[in-house]
């Protein structure tokens, strides 16, 4: 099924005698695999306002996010939250969408400074398991009662609705950026490093450490501005030894790469998603095994392992989360991708299925621990 409008769509769940699998462009296929009618959001595109002097955009769930920001770089703006583009990384193709990246919360480096996807989402319209037609939020900040459905659908993976049109709030794109990169380090010292460097006041927006033990910080900005921010950075963190400084077409390129996990693209391995604190991210990833890339300061770890390594059961109870984010269908179906929820959280979780999926239609099982 690809309904071209909202209304066809709400008719298509309203209809549902079994379960349906959600899909817009079709390059996030994780959690488990879904059984049911393949149900495909992609004829709902295009933009449906875009104000640039309001820092505002509407469009559509299908809107390929490539389109997105093509017209964003015109006005000189963009998406605060830098997403991740998954295809390399999961091996698929088609075109990342605007729905599929809210439903997923796809969020790139820049998130220690931005916030998330679900801190610039500002609106949604969405069908809910019921053929019902939702809408919540606007075209502006503003706060809400009730549920705030905006930061719900956020992250929710097509569980409670499906999206139909989402609302954002913009940034300007910067006039020049930088990164600051040494060679050489070891995870516990570029750990200590990307600690300090988020500490000072030069407004560092992405910090991480790759696999060959290069060590990144990027500041972005006035160009003259950020050379001076480079420069101060670089005196201040001399004692984890020399620094180069890189130009803005090299920050592009290299962020890029670390924004989509490149360095695991052709690699073999499961690759796990693991949150946590930045300072228990060394230890962590000794006890795990495995290959790190660290960003957002070390608050994010990406894991290569070993084909079908549970490595939950490896690391045992720690505080953080780990999310099993590539593997193949049979390790998906044994070993649960989302990390199970506490007692209370579950039962939010239960209550808010209930409420928006009474019948259980929409991606029933695909966050199931």
């Amino acid at each position: 099924m690809r309904p071209e409008t909202e209304a066809e769509l709400a008719e298509a769940i309203r209809l549902a005698s079994a379960p349906l699998a959600i899909r817009g462009g079709g390059t996030r296929p994780v959690g488990r695999p879904q059984p049911g009618a393949l149900l495909e959001t992609g004829a709902l595109s295009g933009i449906t306002l875009y104000e640039p002097g309001a820092l505002t955009l509407v469009a559509k769930a299908g809107t390929p996010l490539a389109e997105v920001e093509a017209a964003l770089a015109v006005e000189g703006q963009r998406l605060p939250f830098e997403p991740m583009d998954h295809r390399g990384l999961l091996r698929t193709t088609g075109e990342p969408t605007l729905g599929g990246m809210v439903a997923a919360n796809a969020s790139g480096p820049r998130r220690v400074q931005a916030g998330a996807c679900r801190d610039s989402l500002i609106g949604v319209r969405f069908v809910d398991g019921t053929g019902t037609i939702v809408k919540n939020g606007g075209r502006v900040m503003k706060n809400v009662t009730g549920y705030d459905l905006v930061k719900l659908m956020a992250g929710s993976w097509g569980t409670l609705g499906v999206l139909t049109e989402v609302a954002f709030k913009l940034l300007p794109a910067p006039e020049s950026a930088a990164t600051i990169l040494w060679q050489g380090l070891d995870s516990a010292s570029a750990l200590r490093l990307m600690a300090e460097a988020l500490k000072t006041p030069w407004e560092v927006n992405a910090a991480a450490h790759l696999p060959d033990q290069r060590t990144l910080l990027r500041v972005e900005g006035f160009a003259r501005s950020v050379a001076y921010r480079a420069d101060e950075l670089a005196k201040a963190l001399a004692p984890f030894g020399r620094s180069v400084t890189l130009g803005a077409a090299e920050t592009a390129s290299l962020w890029a790469q670390v924004r989509d996990v490149a360095p695991f693209h052709d690699q073999d391995g499961d690759v796990w998603r693991i949150a946590v604190k930045p300072s228990d991210a060394a230890a962590l990833v000794a006890k795990a095994g495995g290959e790190a890339l660290y960003d957002w300061g070390g608050g994010l770890i990406w894991l290569r392992v070993g084909e079908g390594v549970d490595l939950r059961a490896r690391l045992g109870a720690f505080p953080g989360h780990a999310t099993l984010i590539r593997a193949s269908v049979e390790t998906r179906r044994h070993i649960a991708p989302f990390p199970p929820e506490p007692p209370a959280i579950a039962a939010l979780t239960r209550g808010l299925r209930a409420r928006f999926d009474p019948r259980g239609v929409l991606n029933p099982g695909l966050m199931d621990a």
